[in-house]
């Protein structure tokens, strides 16, 4: 599934918000207790994000850089096989 993912600047302002939820136990409600972030991620990117878990995993800086075949990202800054093709990349 293709979602929009965080740059640094973006990534810190959502790790805030998202400890902020974490620390609001008087709130049980999982949509409330996280509303400004999902409201911060969502008016950000658009998306219509539920899952405030979720957002924490769309961070640019997790992933590699894009497949030189396919064009998705590979798993892992270090990766230097492409999970979605197969392909075997050089610069790794």
């Amino acid at each position: 599934m293709v979602v929009p993912m965080l740059n640094e600047e973006e990534f810190k302002i959502c790790s805030d918000l998202y400890s902020n939820g974490i620390r609001n136990i008087k709130v049980s409600n999982i949509q409330e207790r996280f509303k400004d972030l999902l409201k911060f991620y969502n008016d950000l990117t658009e998306f219509g994000e539920t899952e405030p878990n979720a957002i924490m995993h769309h961070r640019i800086a997790l992933y590699g850089s894009p497949c030189e075949n396919c064009g998705k990202p590979y798993r892992t800054p270090k990766a230097n096989f492409c999970a979605a093709c197969g392909n075997k990349t050089r610069n790794n």
